[in-house]
């Protein structure tokens, strides 16, 4: 069911700068430059000692929970009550209150109205290829989807040195765009009269090494894990 956490300040994605720091806090000191980090890390738990996992035991993102972990109370409040917390950063507001593992500190020099996208859509699209799929040099790899996580998706891969970057996409729009971040061919599906991950497979001489689907649209997902070789191809 809906969550009944609201009044809520919503927003996950920002640059900031440390006003103040509680007690116990070592790491971060009052003007230092940060990211907001929706799933932190305790630097503790199994999860955040394991290479192959993000998701802390304690700071994992959890839309229900709208209060701090401390005392479990809101930070926020208007003519005496509460307003709620999101997702432990609630960067839709001129201050905010996050626990110290949700923040990252960053160089000062970066303009924080340009790093601000770090904090979600570019890490969630580079590291979904670079620690997840982690294409081989000289690989061909899928992009489903090429908004701004896709973009950044398509730029892991050619960090990573894949040969082959394709962007699927229905706004033709966004091919240029997307070849100052690697991608080499595109594909638009409505040009098209058959599946395009038999498109994908005809181009490839079998399937691409590796997808990354960036829409959420659950055709897309089988398009994307379809489309990939058959014995060592890997979908994200």
């Amino acid at each position: 069911g809906q969550t009944p956490m609201f009044p809520r300040i919503f927003g996950h994605e920002a640059g900031g700068i440390v006003e103040s720091v509680g007690e116990g806090v070592t790491d971060l000191a009052p003007g230092d430059h940060v990211l907001p980090v929706f799933t932190g890390e305790c630097k503790e738990c199994p999860h955040c000692k394991s290479p192959e996992s993000n998701m802390c035991d304690l700071l994992r993102i959890n839309t229900d929970r709208g209060v701090m972990i401390g005392d479990g109370k809101s930070r926020f409040s208007i003519n005496g009550k509460p307003i709620y917390h999101f997702v432990g950063t609630s960067t839709f507001s001129e201050y905010t209150v996050m626990h110290v593992g949700c923040v990252a500190k960053i160089n000062p020099e970066a303009p924080l109205d340009k790093v601000c996208v770090l904090s979600c859509g570019i890490s969630t699209g580079l590291g979904a290829t670079i620690n997840v799929a982690k294409p081989p040099k000289g690989s061909t790899v899928a992009i489903f989807g090429l908004g701004a996580v896709g973009l950044a998706a398509a730029e892991g891969a050619r960090i990573a040195g894949a040969s082959r970057i394709i962007g699927i996409d229905l706004n033709a729009n966004r091919f240029e765009e997307a070849r100052k971040f690697g991608c080499t061919e595109f594909v638009n599906p409505k040009d098209h009269d058959k599946p395009v991950q038999q498109v994908l497979a005809e181009m490839t001489n079998g399937g691409v090494d590796r997808s990354v689907e960036c829409t959420g649209n659950i055709n897309a997902m089988i398009q994307a894990f379809e489309c990939v070789h058959d014995g060592w191809g890997v979908a994200v």
